[in-house]
């Protein structure tokens, strides 16, 4: 079932197209990626959805709202992590809670947020000295005090660590299991990959395609390649013989089998039943950046 309905939206700033035509829904329940580069029109298709923006087209519902007409009503159901937010150096992490939670007609206790965010200890602590991933996790709480149905995520992890940003994504996934869905915007090909449950691709403030990680790859190229160096004799007829190989090749002491299907396993079932260890094995296959480049036409960072 839909939360979020998006039809051929539109948005201009002057006489630039921001956003051309996009439209996409996020099912209740999913974590939901919006991936591109920068300036592809990402935050000001998320910012449309959260009534931040008005719209030069197209329609939107959020829960049946119309972020434009229903805005008050809309920030009781949606929570926001803004691509850019502060809070001022010296407010306590609780005192900013405690404010944020007077907005609300029913907010979520503060108290337990922080403990489920592991920053149960943090309550008394200055905004300023806070480590980068506690600032996140502080905007993901600030995002949930109002008990949200959905809530967006734009940019989590930008500036943040590799220790820090696979923390975050452990967070975002506790928040989905929580029963919010999660409209999650981002330019890491790795964070879309592992978190979300589909993908919309935007570039150019157009919506290029709409699938799950792994049905994205599968558009451009589900060939694998299984390289590896077998440690006795090896007849590579009976690898050629195996319906799930294209083609085999030998560069020297090394085997580079290309097919589909389940590769992997039928190369080491068949060097298994005729005693050969592939050693060096490694398999190879398209991901996400390669199907945004096939899609596109260019890489995420170009």
């Amino acid at each position: 079932m839909a939360i979020i309905e998006v039809v051929d939206l539109v948005k201009r700033y002057d006489r630039k197209v921001a956003v051309d035509g996009v439209s996409f829904t996020v099912d209740e329940g999913e974590i939901f990626g919006i991936l591109g580069p920068n300036g592809a029109g990402k935050t000001t298709t998320v910012e449309c959805v959260e009534g931040l923006r008005s719209p030069d087209g197209g329609t939107i519902r959020v829960d049946g709202l119309d972020p434009r007409r229903d805005r008050a009503e809309l920030r009781t159901r949606l929570g926001v992590q803004l691509q850019q937010s502060e809070l001022p150096d010296r407010i306590r992490v609780g005192e900013a809670l405690d404010l944020y939670s007077s907005f609300y007609r029913d907010p979520a206790d503060w108290r337990e947020l922080l403990d489920r965010l592991g920053l149960g200890d943090r309550a008394r602590t200055e905004y300023r000295r806070l480590s980068g991933g506690q600032k996140q996790r502080v905007s993901i709480a600030l995002a949930l005090i109002g008990k949200p149905r959905v809530a967006v995520l734009d940019e989590l992890t930008t500036g943040l660590d590799p220790q820090a940003r696979r923390d975050t994504w452990s967070l975002v996934e506790q928040v989905r299991d929580s029963g919010v869905t999660v409209v999650l915007v981002t330019h890491f090909m790795e964070e879309a990959e592992r978190l979300c449950d589909r993908l919309a691709l935007i570039d150019g403030g157009r919506l290029v395609a709409v699938d799950s990680p792994a049905g994205l790859v599968s558009r451009v190229n589900d060939e694998q390649t299984v390289r590896f160096r077998p440690t006795g004799p090896l007849d590579l007829e009976l690898l050629r013989e195996l319906p799930e190989v294209s083609r085999v090749e030998q560069h020297g002491s090394r085997v580079v089998v290309t097919g589909g299907g389940n590769l992997p396993h039928a190369v080491t079932a068949i060097l298994a039943r005729n005693h050969v260890v592939a050693a060096d094995l490694r398999v190879e296959q398209a991901d996400l950046d390669d199907a945004f480049i096939r899609l596109t036409g260019h890489a995420l960072t170009e």
